[in-house]
Protein backbone atom coordinates (compact mmCIF):
# COMPACT_ATOMS: atom_id res chain seq x y z
CA UNK A 1 0.00 0.00 0.00
CA UNK A 2 1.70 3.48 -1.03
CA UNK A 3 2.31 5.54 2.07
CA UNK A 4 1.33 8.73 0.44
CA UNK A 5 -2.07 7.84 -1.06
CA UNK A 6 -4.72 9.16 0.85
CA UNK A 7 -7.73 7.41 1.83
CA UNK A 8 -11.19 8.43 0.04
CA UNK A 9 -13.82 10.07 2.08
CA UNK A 10 -16.95 9.42 3.64
CA UNK A 11 -19.56 9.34 0.55
CA UNK A 12 -23.11 9.89 1.46
CA UNK A 13 -26.09 9.31 -0.36
CA UNK A 14 -27.27 12.94 -2.32
CA UNK A 15 -30.71 12.38 -1.77
CA UNK A 16 -30.76 12.01 1.67
CA UNK A 17 -32.47 15.06 3.26
CA UNK A 18 -29.78 17.51 4.31
CA UNK A 19 -30.33 17.48 8.05
CA UNK A 20 -30.00 13.62 7.67
CA UNK A 21 -26.96 13.91 6.01
CA UNK A 22 -25.22 16.40 8.46
CA UNK A 23 -26.04 14.38 11.46
CA UNK A 24 -24.28 11.41 9.17
CA UNK A 25 -21.65 13.40 8.53
CA UNK A 26 -20.78 14.93 12.04
CA UNK A 27 -20.25 11.44 13.40
CA UNK A 28 -18.08 9.24 11.55
CA UNK A 29 -17.08 7.11 14.12
CA UNK A 30 -20.63 6.07 15.16
CA UNK A 31 -20.86 5.34 11.47
CA UNK A 32 -18.27 2.39 11.89
CA UNK A 33 -19.77 1.42 15.18
CA UNK A 34 -23.02 0.50 13.33
CA UNK A 35 -20.85 -1.08 10.15
CA UNK A 36 -19.56 -3.59 12.76
CA UNK A 37 -23.13 -3.84 14.62
CA UNK A 38 -21.98 -2.11 17.88
CA UNK A 39 -24.54 -0.62 20.56
CA UNK A 40 -23.81 1.98 23.15
CA UNK A 41 -23.55 0.76 26.29
CA UNK A 42 -24.54 3.36 29.29
CA UNK A 43 -21.98 4.41 31.57
CA UNK A 44 -22.09 4.22 35.27
CA UNK A 45 -18.72 4.44 37.07
CA UNK A 46 -19.52 1.96 40.12
CA UNK A 47 -16.32 3.38 42.02
CA UNK A 48 -18.21 6.51 42.94
CA UNK A 49 -20.12 4.87 45.37
CA UNK A 50 -17.07 4.17 47.47
CA UNK A 51 -15.06 7.21 46.71
CA UNK A 52 -17.89 9.88 47.13
CA UNK A 53 -19.32 8.47 50.69
CA UNK A 54 -14.90 7.99 51.39
CA UNK A 55 -14.44 11.34 50.72
CA UNK A 56 -17.21 12.62 52.80
CA UNK A 57 -15.99 10.73 55.52
CA UNK A 58 -12.25 11.66 55.27
CA UNK A 59 -13.85 15.80 55.59
CA UNK A 60 -15.58 15.14 58.02
CA UNK A 61 -13.11 13.82 60.06
CA UNK A 62 -9.97 16.25 59.10
CA UNK A 63 -12.96 19.45 59.88
CA UNK A 64 -15.85 19.20 61.12
CA UNK A 65 -19.86 18.24 60.47
CA UNK A 66 -20.34 21.77 58.92
CA UNK A 67 -17.38 21.47 56.44
CA UNK A 68 -18.59 18.27 55.49
CA UNK A 69 -21.96 19.54 54.14
CA UNK A 70 -20.54 22.16 52.44
CA UNK A 71 -18.11 19.53 50.82
CA UNK A 72 -21.08 17.31 49.98
CA UNK A 73 -23.11 19.77 48.18
CA UNK A 74 -20.03 20.93 46.37
CA UNK A 75 -19.39 17.25 44.99
CA UNK A 76 -22.95 17.51 44.69
CA UNK A 77 -23.18 20.03 42.33
CA UNK A 78 -20.27 18.81 40.81
CA UNK A 79 -21.61 15.60 39.92
CA UNK A 80 -25.09 16.82 38.92
CA UNK A 81 -23.39 19.48 36.42
CA UNK A 82 -21.04 16.08 35.22
CA UNK A 83 -23.94 14.08 34.97
CA UNK A 84 -26.49 16.05 33.10
CA UNK A 85 -23.13 17.14 30.29
CA UNK A 86 -22.44 13.35 29.83
CA UNK A 87 -26.57 12.86 29.57
CA UNK A 88 -26.66 15.39 26.61
CA UNK A 89 -23.77 14.22 24.73
CA UNK A 90 -24.74 10.61 25.15
CA UNK A 91 -28.64 11.30 24.06
CA UNK A 92 -27.12 13.16 20.68
CA UNK A 93 -24.65 10.07 20.47
CA UNK A 94 -27.77 7.72 20.57
CA UNK A 95 -29.73 9.59 18.63
CA UNK A 96 -26.80 9.69 15.69
CA UNK A 97 -26.08 6.41 16.31
CA UNK A 98 -29.88 5.23 15.57
CA UNK A 99 -29.78 7.40 12.23
CA UNK A 100 -26.80 5.26 11.68
CA UNK A 101 -28.45 1.83 11.43
CA UNK A 102 -31.23 3.68 9.95
CA UNK A 103 -29.48 5.13 6.93
CA UNK A 104 -27.21 2.79 6.48
CA UNK A 105 -27.64 1.67 2.75
CA UNK A 106 -27.47 5.09 2.55
CA UNK A 107 -23.07 5.55 3.38
CA UNK A 108 -19.87 4.57 1.87
CA UNK A 109 -17.21 4.36 4.08
CA UNK A 110 -13.70 3.53 3.49
CA UNK A 111 -13.76 0.64 5.80
CA UNK A 112 -16.38 -0.85 3.05
CA UNK A 113 -14.08 -1.09 0.16
CA UNK A 114 -11.01 -2.96 -0.65
CA UNK A 115 -7.69 -1.73 -1.32
CA UNK A 116 -8.40 -1.31 -5.15
CA UNK A 117 -11.80 0.09 -5.00
CA UNK A 118 -10.65 2.31 -2.20
CA UNK A 119 -7.77 3.78 -4.59
CA UNK A 120 -10.50 4.24 -7.68
CA UNK A 121 -13.11 6.24 -5.73
CA UNK A 122 -10.44 8.66 -3.83
CA UNK A 123 -9.57 9.64 -8.13
CA UNK A 124 -13.26 9.98 -8.52
CA UNK A 125 -13.38 12.38 -5.75
CA UNK A 126 -10.51 13.87 -7.05
CA UNK A 127 -11.73 14.37 -10.20
CA UNK A 128 -15.10 16.11 -8.83
CA UNK A 129 -13.26 18.50 -6.54
CA UNK A 130 -11.21 19.59 -9.10
CA UNK A 131 -13.87 20.21 -11.19
CA UNK A 132 -16.28 21.80 -8.91
CA UNK A 133 -13.52 23.64 -7.40
CA UNK A 134 -12.47 25.12 -10.99
CA UNK A 135 -13.07 29.25 -11.72
CA UNK A 136 -14.85 28.39 -15.44
CA UNK A 137 -17.35 26.00 -12.81
CA UNK A 138 -17.87 29.41 -10.28
CA UNK A 139 -18.26 31.49 -12.96
CA UNK A 140 -20.96 29.64 -14.67
CA UNK A 141 -19.24 28.96 -17.30
CA UNK A 142 -19.86 25.50 -17.64
CA UNK A 143 -23.52 23.55 -16.57
CA UNK A 144 -22.87 24.46 -12.79
CA UNK A 145 -26.00 23.80 -11.68
CA UNK A 146 -26.32 20.34 -13.26
CA UNK A 147 -22.90 19.64 -12.26
CA UNK A 148 -23.15 20.68 -8.81
CA UNK A 149 -25.73 18.10 -8.62
CA UNK A 150 -24.88 15.52 -11.23
CA UNK A 151 -21.27 15.16 -10.28
CA UNK A 152 -22.07 13.93 -6.31
CA UNK A 153 -24.47 11.37 -7.59
CA UNK A 154 -22.02 10.61 -9.92
CA UNK A 155 -19.59 9.65 -7.24
CA UNK A 156 -22.31 8.22 -4.61
CA UNK A 157 -23.15 5.53 -7.64
CA UNK A 158 -19.18 4.75 -8.17
CA UNK A 159 -18.85 4.64 -4.37
CA UNK A 160 -22.22 1.81 -3.76
CA UNK A 161 -20.77 -0.27 -6.48
CA UNK A 162 -17.39 -0.55 -5.70
CA UNK A 163 -18.30 -1.04 -1.92
CA UNK A 164 -20.44 -4.22 -3.40
CA UNK A 165 -17.37 -5.30 -5.38
CA UNK A 166 -15.22 -4.97 -2.85
CA UNK A 167 -17.66 -7.58 -0.68
CA UNK A 168 -18.01 -9.60 -3.70
CA UNK A 169 -14.29 -10.00 -4.24
CA UNK A 170 -13.62 -10.66 -0.48
CA UNK A 171 -16.48 -13.62 -1.17
CA UNK A 172 -14.87 -14.86 -4.10
CA UNK A 173 -11.98 -14.86 -2.61
CA UNK A 174 -13.02 -17.33 0.63
CA UNK A 175 -14.70 -19.48 -1.84
CA UNK A 176 -12.54 -20.21 -4.40
CA UNK A 177 -9.67 -21.95 -3.34
CA UNK A 178 -6.17 -20.92 -4.79
CA UNK A 179 -4.83 -23.93 -5.82
CA UNK A 180 -7.35 -26.25 -7.39
CA UNK A 181 -7.55 -28.88 -10.54
CA UNK A 182 -7.30 -27.57 -13.97
CA UNK A 183 -10.51 -29.40 -14.53
CA UNK A 184 -12.45 -26.93 -12.66
CA UNK A 185 -10.55 -23.80 -13.78
CA UNK A 186 -13.03 -23.62 -16.60
CA UNK A 187 -16.26 -23.52 -13.76
CA UNK A 188 -15.31 -20.89 -11.74
CA UNK A 189 -13.76 -18.43 -14.43
CA UNK A 190 -17.60 -17.04 -15.26
CA UNK A 191 -17.61 -15.75 -12.05
CA UNK A 192 -13.86 -14.52 -12.15
CA UNK A 193 -14.77 -12.39 -15.48
CA UNK A 194 -17.74 -11.07 -13.84
CA UNK A 195 -15.85 -9.42 -10.96
CA UNK A 196 -13.25 -8.24 -14.08
CA UNK A 197 -15.95 -6.92 -16.19
CA UNK A 198 -17.38 -5.08 -13.35
CA UNK A 199 -14.04 -3.33 -12.13
CA UNK A 200 -13.13 -2.33 -15.90
CA UNK A 201 -16.76 -0.70 -16.17
CA UNK A 202 -15.78 0.82 -13.04
CA UNK A 203 -12.76 1.86 -14.36
CA UNK A 204 -13.61 3.35 -17.17
CA UNK A 205 -15.57 5.51 -15.63
CA UNK A 206 -13.30 7.15 -13.25
CA UNK A 207 -11.47 7.65 -16.51
CA UNK A 208 -13.89 9.79 -17.74
CA UNK A 209 -14.72 12.12 -14.64
CA UNK A 210 -10.91 12.35 -14.96
CA UNK A 211 -10.68 12.91 -18.45
CA UNK A 212 -13.67 15.92 -17.75
CA UNK A 213 -11.60 17.35 -14.74
CA UNK A 214 -8.71 17.29 -17.39
CA UNK A 215 -10.70 19.33 -20.17
CA UNK A 216 -12.00 21.83 -17.20
CA UNK A 217 -8.17 22.18 -15.91
CA UNK A 218 -7.59 23.20 -20.01
CA UNK A 219 -10.55 25.42 -19.88
CA UNK A 220 -9.47 27.16 -16.53
CA UNK A 221 -6.13 27.63 -17.99
CA UNK A 222 -7.67 29.57 -21.42
CA UNK A 223 -9.85 31.38 -18.93
CA UNK A 224 -7.68 32.65 -17.16
CA UNK A 225 -5.92 34.03 -19.94
CA UNK A 226 -8.70 35.58 -21.72
CA UNK A 227 -9.35 37.49 -18.48
CA UNK A 228 -5.77 39.22 -18.67
CA UNK A 229 -6.89 39.90 -22.20
CA UNK A 230 -9.93 41.58 -21.42
CA UNK A 231 -8.21 43.87 -19.24
CA UNK A 232 -5.39 44.38 -21.68
CA UNK A 233 -8.04 44.93 -24.40
CA UNK A 234 -9.24 48.11 -22.29
CA UNK A 235 -6.31 49.51 -22.87
CA UNK A 236 -5.95 48.62 -26.95
CA UNK A 237 -6.48 52.36 -27.68
CA UNK A 238 -3.22 53.11 -25.45
CA UNK A 239 -1.49 50.51 -26.90
CA UNK A 240 -2.42 51.23 -30.26
CA UNK A 241 -2.00 55.26 -29.82
CA UNK A 242 2.06 53.92 -28.63
CA UNK A 243 2.32 52.29 -31.78
CA UNK A 244 1.01 55.18 -34.20
CA UNK A 245 3.02 57.85 -32.06
CA UNK A 246 5.81 55.99 -32.15
CA UNK A 247 6.29 53.96 -35.48
CA UNK A 248 5.77 54.51 -39.40
CA UNK A 249 2.20 54.34 -40.94
CA UNK A 250 2.21 50.83 -42.41
CA UNK A 251 3.92 49.32 -39.27
CA UNK A 252 1.45 50.65 -37.05
CA UNK A 253 -1.17 49.28 -38.72
CA UNK A 254 -0.05 46.02 -39.05
CA UNK A 255 0.76 45.89 -35.25
CA UNK A 256 -2.97 47.11 -34.24
CA UNK A 257 -4.07 44.17 -36.50
CA UNK A 258 -2.25 41.85 -34.71
CA UNK A 259 -3.16 42.94 -31.38
CA UNK A 260 -6.51 43.03 -32.67
CA UNK A 261 -5.84 38.92 -33.95
CA UNK A 262 -4.36 37.77 -31.13
CA UNK A 263 -7.56 38.65 -29.28
CA UNK A 264 -9.76 36.88 -31.13
CA UNK A 265 -7.30 33.69 -31.21
CA UNK A 266 -7.31 33.80 -27.78
CA UNK A 267 -11.09 34.13 -27.60
CA UNK A 268 -11.74 31.68 -29.88
CA UNK A 269 -9.44 29.08 -27.96
CA UNK A 270 -11.50 29.97 -24.70
CA UNK A 271 -14.24 29.65 -26.54
CA UNK A 272 -13.19 25.87 -27.65
CA UNK A 273 -12.20 24.86 -24.69
CA UNK A 274 -15.35 25.41 -22.99
CA UNK A 275 -16.79 23.57 -25.76
CA UNK A 276 -14.91 20.93 -25.15
CA UNK A 277 -15.52 20.74 -21.52
CA UNK A 278 -19.06 20.51 -21.91
CA UNK A 279 -19.07 17.97 -24.59
CA UNK A 280 -16.75 15.64 -22.36
CA UNK A 281 -19.58 16.28 -19.55
CA UNK A 282 -22.73 15.64 -21.90
CA UNK A 283 -20.58 12.16 -22.77
CA UNK A 284 -20.17 11.19 -19.05
CA UNK A 285 -23.59 12.29 -18.02
CA UNK A 286 -25.39 10.44 -20.77
CA UNK A 287 -24.53 7.32 -20.16
CA UNK A 288 -25.27 7.29 -16.26
CA UNK A 289 -24.55 3.90 -14.33
CA UNK A 290 -27.76 1.71 -13.58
Amino acid sequence: MDPRAHPPRLVIDPSLPAEISAELRASPHLLHMARRGRRMERTFNPALLIVLPGFLLLIWVLTNTEGMIVAGVGMGLIALLRWAATGVSNTTARRRLKLAYEYSAHYVLPQDLDYPCSRLLRRAQDAVDRILAADVQRAGLLDSVNNRVSLPEEVWQIGTRLAKLSSMHAEHGQIVPQLMPSALEDAFKPYSTALDAAWTSLSKRVRRLEEYAMQVRKADEVYHAHLRLEALAARTPDYQALIADTVRDDLARAHIRELAAQAAQVRKLFEQSIDQARQTAGELLRTPLV
